[in-house]
């Protein structure tokens, strides 16, 4: 796979994404929870993986609020790749990349304990494929786990065909503001 390719199409979606407006984000990020508060997939998790939205991302961070009954668990960056620590939206501190991250005071949780993980991306096609920021975090952390991996992204973000490549992860289902898609169907 020619590397360039990768790196113009994330910039296309970066510099869509990016663009969008901060009314826009807030709009979608509700229909987003919204959607996945009253999906049954996850009726039966009893710990989800989120992410903390950075550069325009879907912002989950409502979730917790209505799904209190849920462990919510965070990743944090650092030497090894992605490590898990509790989410408590009181005790985030910034990364060096300047996303935000648990305190590194809170609990650990094992990869084993997840039973969802929302996925972010830059863009996502209909197969599950994804493309992320570049540093490959993701697709070194999801091969750690068994959960149930759902990409989370803006519907002009979600491709017909992204470059896949064979350390590449890709996702089980996308939620965007206005649909769910079942990508193990498409595979």
């Amino acid at each position: 796979m020619d590397a360039s390719r990768k790196a113009i199409i994330r910039s296309h979606y970066r510099s869509m994404r990016e663009s969008l407006s901060a009314e826009v984000v807030a709009l979608s990020s509700a229909a987003v929870c919204s959607r996945l508060y009253s999906w049954a997939e996850l009726d039966t998790a009893s710990t989800i993986l989120t992410y903390l939205a950075f550069q325009n991302e879907i912002d989950l961070s409502g979730l917790s609020d209505l799904m209190p009954s849920v462990r919510w668990v965070a990743p944090r960056l650092d030497k090894n790749g992605i490590s898990l620590a509790i989410y408590d939206k009181n005790r985030l501190v910034r990364h060096r990349f300047g996303m935000l991250e648990p305190d590194i005071t809170l609990p650990q949780i094992r990869p084993s304990d997840i039973d969802v993980v929302f996925v972010p991306g830059v863009a996502f096609d209909r197969q599950g494929a994804r493309i992320g920021f570049g540093g490959g975090y993701y697709d070194r952390f999801l091969p750690r786990t068994h959960a149930l991996r759902v990409g989370i992204t803006y519907d002009e973000c979600l491709s017909e065909q992204l470059p896949f490549e064979k350390h590449d992860q890709r996702v089980d289902w996308i939620v965007t503001p206005s649909q769910i898609v079942d990508c193990r169907k498409d595979t």
